[in-house]
């Protein structure tokens, strides 16, 4: 049975009166304002056709969010999650987590909390903002923009690697299959490991050509005992047989993982084999996170994971995030940071500053168009001072007011996770980066109103 929150609240510990328990009372008082949120995380807890008067009591819509946010807060995993909520009085009562009730474990704590989809959370935050606006700290007439990259949980790719982790999967699926099916199998991860050491240790293209056809044999080897696996099953149980549960969900997962390896088989080919130049948008860099898009930050770092832009305001609240696909130009992302932020608002800003890589003519004249009366990029690429700002003071101050934001984007990485992203899927991907920016968002509010 779940709820939004029990119809009578548990004994839940006190807080105490530490900076840190207060900024956490504080936290939980600006959530009890908008008790909204707990229906919306109720929702995604327990689907559009699941009744919630039904089933054993599981944690509330409340718990669940609450636990999300103190996660993402202190970067903790889930095992030392569950051993706070179970240590500390705090936490506890921050979480609504009662003296008698049994505290989840960090199994039920992760099933729940990957339940809570990313709109969700975008929502929640946009009603934090509204917050914002209604007790004075940021009224949306200032408006800075930057993009960073968070990392998506990857070992670095390498053409060996990937063909060792399809041999990997694919063998140990086929292993489970076998149980149902007899099909059989040689599994060659062995030989695909000695292979994979021996071509990073390869002096020469010369050396490590014969390696890497024979690793793309034996790896074609594992796909087709993975496709005769699957072809098995067809003719082995009936259509209504290939409907349980365990069956369907092992079915799938070979399909999806023999799709993955097979790219992978090609893109080695043309790259390895043919020496072609795979473009980075055709590239699979991970068979367990392929969503991970390649990124080449300042001409010399290469990232993989996703490429985030974020709005903030002149309190340093973070108003927006969009987790962009690809690598897009930040350029191409002007425009659209100044259409959200007037969505979320109901108002151009009547100032806006950008770092060097989104300055372009065309995006000045499109945002003043917008009627923002003052756009000012930190390297302005031809366009001169009197067309962006009133004057040079003002081109000076809102420069110096968009480097403001890098400190913004350092505590979003050193203090609430967005260095490397630990959640798998893009889904959770997304849930992960709008977590960190509510959670930063409301610490500020937090300490703004102590």
């Amino acid at each position: 049975m779940r709820r939004t929150q029990p119809e009578q609240l548990p004994l839940v510990p006190a807080f105490h009166a530490h900076v840190r328990s207060r900024e956490l009372e504080a936290m939980s008082q600006i959530l009890d304002a908008h008790p909204a949120v707990t229906q919306w995380v109720l929702d995604d807890l327990v689907g559009s056709q699941v009744s919630v008067r039904h089933g054993r009591e599981g944690m509330s819509g409340e718990q669940v969010l609450r636990v999300m946010l103190v996660k993402q807060l202190g970067e903790f995993s889930y095992d030392e999650l569950a051993f706070l909520l179970a240590d500390s009085a705090s936490y506890r009562a921050f979480c609504r987590i009662g003296i008698t009730q049994k505290i989840p474990t960090a199994k039920t704590l992760q099933r729940n909390v990957k339940l809570v989809q990313p709109r969700t959370l975008e929502q929640l935050n946009r009603l934090l903002v509204e917050h914002a606006s209604k007790t004075g700290l940021e009224d949306g007439r200032k408006l800075r923009v930057d993009c960073t990259v968070t990392e998506t949980n990857i070992h670095a790719p390498t053409d060996s690697s990937l063909l060792k982790d399809s041999i990997r999967v694919l063998a140990r699926l086929i292993a489970r299959a076998q149980k149902y099916v007899a099909v059989e199998f040689t599994n060659h991860l062995r030989l695909a490991k000695r292979r994979d050491l021996a071509i990073q240790h390869a002096r020469s293209n010369e050396e490590r050509l014969p390696l890497y056809r024979h690793l793309l044999k034996v790896t074609e080897q594992t796909i087709a005992a993975a496709r005769q696996t699957i072809a098995a099953f067809s003719t082995t149980y009936p259509p209504q047989a290939l409907e349980d549960p365990a069956i369907d969900a092992l079915l799938g997962q070979l399909q999806h993982f023999l799709e993955l390896a097979q790219r992978v088989v090609e893109q080695t080919r043309r790259r390895v084999v043919l020496g072609e130049t795979v473009p980075a948008t055709e590239k699979l860099v991970s068979i367990f996170e392929p969503h991970t898009d390649i990124i080449i930050k300042d001409r010399r770092d290469t990232l993989y994971g996703h490429k985030l832009c974020l709005a903030t305001g002149a309190s340093g609240l973070i108003t927006d995030c969009q987790v962009e696909k690809g690598n897009p130009a930040d350029s191409t992302l002007a425009v659209e940071m100044v259409q959200r932020h007037m969505e979320i608002y109901g108002q151009p800003p009547r100032q806006a500053s950008f770092d060097g890589g989104f300055a372009s003519r065309a995006n000045l004249e499109q945002i003043k168009q917008l009627e923002v009366q003052e756009v000012v990029f930190a390297k302005s690429k031809g366009i001169e001072i009197h067309e962006m700002a009133s004057s040079e003071a003002s081109f000076r101050a809102l420069r110096h007011f968009r480097a403001g934001i890098e400190a913004t984007i350092s505590f979003l990485k050193r203090c609430v996770g967005w260095t490397r992203c630990t959640w798998r899927s893009l889904s959770s991907f997304q849930a992960y980066a709008w977590t960190s920016v509510v959670a930063a968002n409301l610490l500020l509010l937090a300490r703004h109103q102590l």
